[in-house]
């Protein structure tokens, strides 16, 4: 089974628009849970404009299945995991003022700051996963670092998916394969929706793990949270 975790930074962003508490963060991490979700996952950034980081602490209390917070992994965020002690934290190679996740990390200029850095969250008892492009010295970095999973960027793979997905996935079987040729866990995310996902599961069926937000929550919109979190558990198993 590939676990769905639901990021729900897009419901902090409606609910910072206005102030308040509505949309409920705590609510909506609840009933995503309740509706078969496996895991909730959160991206704090610094200028919190979207997650908060009274948000995660406020989750940890709440989250009953996998709690995976994802982040640069700068001293405040080293804090926050220490303190909260998540599942699975994902690093990603983000600046702090980026809009949202956009590249994987270069495995081989960054191998001390990531090996360190890494061991250092294992030492907790978390899980790591690291944010990577799907090319081979990536995902060989990836394993030389000592991380548990890799989360391959999507991005490529969504965009080029109606023009050829044979040709868009392919890279990404590739990449799968050597990981866990390596003794990596597979996870995946980004731009990954209901016209795309089924695609990839079937063509990577060992996946551990999606991390789906801004689509999955658009599409709650028009279709319900409940009907919408069922329709992407589905697609994938």
């Amino acid at each position: 089974m590939t676990r769905l975790s639901v990021n729900i930074n897009k419901v902090a962003t409606l609910r910072n628009a206005r102030g308040g508490n509505n949309p409920d963060l705590i609510a909506v991490a609840k009933d995503c849970e309740r509706f078969g979700a496996q895991g909730i996952t959160v991206h704090p950034r610094p200028d919190e404009r979207h997650i908060r980081y009274d948000d995660v602490l406020l989750l940890a209390d709440v989250v009953t299945t996998e709690f995976n917070i994802e982040g640069y992994p700068d001293k405040r965020f080293l804090e926050l995991i220490e303190k909260v002690k998540p599942a699975q934290a994902t690093l990603v190679p983000d600046p702090p003022d980026v809009l949202t996740s956009n590249a994987g990390w270069d495995t081989e200029k960054n191998h001390e700051f990531l090996k360190e850095t890494i061991t250092g969250i294992k030492q907790l008892g978390i899980r790591v996963s690291i944010f990577v492009e799907p090319n081979l010295p990536s995902i060989e970095g990836a394993a030389a670092v000592g991380t548990n999973n890799i989360e391959l960027y999507t991005e490529a793979y969504a965009s080029n998916y109606k023009e050829g997905r044979e040709q868009a996935i392919a890279p990404y079987v590739e990449s799968a394969n050597r990981g866990k040729e390596l003794g990596l866990g597979i996870n995946a995310g980004h731009d990954l929706d209901l016209n795309n996902l089924e695609y990839l599961k079937e063509m990577i069926p060992f996946l551990d793990e999606v991390s789906i937000g801004h689509a999955l929550i658009c599409d709650a919109l028009y279709l319900g949270l409940e009907n919408t979190i069922q329709l992407y558990l589905r697609e994938l198993n």
